[in-house]
């Protein structure tokens, strides 16, 4: 049989999540006003799978650029291509 090569294969630890926060929706985060030019951190919540960015950009910083309906375009640098990415704020922390 052949290996699956789907966008979430090799996810099981990186999409989990800890005991404490297993069926927690974190309304700060989802409820938190970005503005343009903010920087937020892209950190993938398992527990919500709409509009999860790849998971080649967890742990990857970014600027807001602008709103695009309920979700956020963020510019980020993969190596030195600069590339955007669209995520909802269940994926976003803010970064003072």
């Amino acid at each position: 049989m052949k290996r699956s090569k789907g966008l979430r294969v090799g996810t099981r630890s990186i999409l989990r999540r800890r005991k404490g926060e297993r069926s927690r929706v974190n309304i700060a985060r989802v409820m938190h006003d970005y503005q343009i030019g903010d920087r937020v951190a892209i950190v993938l919540d398992g527990g919500e799978q709409m509009g999860m960015p790849h998971r080649r950009f967890n742990g990857r910083t970014g600027h807001i650029q602008k709103r695009q309906g309920v979700a956020w375009v963020i510019a980020v640098k993969d190596g030195n291509m600069p590339k955007t990415v669209i995520a909802r704020p269940e994926h976003l922390r803010p970064l003072n």
